[in-house]
């Protein structure tokens, strides 16, 4: 099982080659939203990438702040900035996909965030998504897993499964465009195949990703958790790689670490935030649940309930307090009843 320091020093290695940023056309305070979490690690993590992004442009303020489950709050966030006298704000979800908390519940919080400063105009940027910075990122990763040091026993990609984990979500269009992404960094990389998984919300579970990836009997299994920063989830995903290694002895299981504080994830921050600044926020509409059940409804001229392009509508969705213990898509029938309905 390999997660050591050698896969740290890869981190360090990443992290100390800076890129050269494009300039900002105006000097808007951006507000950075994480998701949130309940682990103090992952929580410094996007207080890091924050710290580390102001660094590399210090003309304008970045004020992180997360949606849920630890603070400051978004509202927090939003006073920080009318406090230092700004009424035009840029806002950025630190979220690699768009699913229900990007399109619904930062458009929500955004949304009384207008009434309670109703001078202030947001202009809401979109997600990482799918980019050729994450894709080549996780491309020199693998390079050098190839490397002698890391992969002492000469196992070549033919006789590897890379196995793609993704966070899962109750978006349809999310879980499709992770699987999108995995096909991407497979085709053409000469590995045996490539098995995705999630280790929450929806299926198929991370369990069921090694057993499926056994079934072609390799040599190598490489786990690539396709998230972030560190936290609850990411640290699961690691225990579970552990406990399969102890259980499966003969198959060389080699996890990667999370994305962190990554020179190329500063580059698609970088234009996310200049896209804000000049307009061009585009998403991927055509196939969101959202637009599609709004548009059985009648409920929007634009047949939308919430912005892809900066100008969240108003919303009535209340947030959802579920138990983090609680699992409402454990069977997958269920699941797939409701991942096409509206909260």
């Amino acid at each position: 099982m390999t997660f050591d320091p050698l896969i740290q020093t890869l981190v360090q290695l990443e992290a100390a080659e800076p890129l050269l940023q494009p300039a900002l056309p105006l000097q808007r305070p951006l507000l950075l939203i994480g998701h949130g979490s309940r682990d103090a690690e992952g929580r410094q993590r996007v207080l890091d990438f924050a710290a580390a992004y102001q660094a590399l442009d210090q003309s304008r303020p970045v004020i992180p702040c997360f949606l849920e489950l630890t603070e400051p709050t978004i509202q927090d966030g939003v006073d920080r900035c009318v406090e230092q006298g700004f009424t035009d704000i840029s806002v950025l979800p630190v979220l690699l996909f768009a699913a229900r908390h990007n399109k619904f519940d930062v458009t929500n919080e955004l949304d009384r965030a207008r009434q309670r400063h109703p001078q202030v105009t947001f202009h809401y940027g979109r997600h990482f998504g799918i980019t050729s910075e994450i894709l080549d990122l996780w491309r020199s990763r693998l390079d050098w897993l190839d490397q002698p040091e890391q992969n002492r026993q000469a196992i070549s990609r033919a006789e590897t499964v890379l196995l793609f984990v993704g966070r899962g979500a109750s978006d349809p269009d999310a879980n499709g465009d992770v699987y999108k992404l995995a096909r991407m960094l497979w085709e053409g990389s000469g590995y045996k195949t490539v098995e995705i998984c999630f280790v929450g919300i929806t299926h198929p579970r991370l369990e069921e990703g090694f057993m499926r990836s056994r079934l072609y009997q390799p040599q190598r299994i490489i786990v690539l958790p396709y998230f972030l920063f560190t936290g609850v989830l990411v640290k699961k995903i690691l225990a579970i790689a552990q406990q399969q290694q102890t259980q499966f002895p003969a198959i060389d299981i080699t996890c990667l670490p999370e994305m962190g504080l990554h020179p190329l994830l500063m580059q698609v921050m970088r234009r996310r935030e200049i896209e804000t600044q000049l307009g061009q926020v585009q998403m991927n509409c055509e196939v969101c649940k959202f637009r599609l059940a709004a548009a059985a409804n009648h409920d929007s001229p634009h047949g939308h309930p919430h912005s892809h392009h900066g100008h969240p509508h108003p919303h009535t969705h209340e947030h959802d307090h579920t138990p983090a213990t609680a699992d409402p898509y454990d069977q997958p029938a269920h699941y797939h009843a409701r991942a096409w309905q509206v909260p």
